[in-house]
């Protein structure tokens, strides 16, 4: 499966486009314009899954610095500081990485 199968390749494009430039990364705006935040928690749970490339359960920080390019292969990396933004906002029980419940809980808030 791919994150294509659940979100439109065009809003896909647009999105991870619109935050091509360094530091610009709202996760937020992006998970909104990618078409995440209108999708079943099932649904969410599959990118999680994706996203997840080591298959630990978890998005850790060396992951969540390549999550654009879990989007598009050209994504461009998360700077270390974006990178620490998203995990800070994700990591809601503090163990240094972003679960699925954590992750569904971000799409929703955002």
């Amino acid at each position: 499966m791919s994150i294509t199968d659940l979100l439109g390749a065009e809003d896909v494009k647009k999105a991870v486009a619109a935050f091509a430039a360094a530091e610009s990364f709202n996760h937020k705006k992006f998970f909104e314009m990618v078409g995440l935040k209108k999708k079943s928690k099932q649904d969410v749970e599959k990118v999680f899954h994706i996203l997840d490339k080591d298959k630990s359960g978890f998005i850790e920080e060396d992951e969540l610095k390549f999550i654009l390019k879990g989007f598009v292969p050209d994504g461009r990396d998360l700077s270390d500081k974006e990178t620490k933004t998203l995990l800070a906002a994700g990591d809601k029980d503090g163990d240094g990485k972003i679960g699925a419940d954590e992750f569904t809980a971000l799409v929703a808030e955002s």
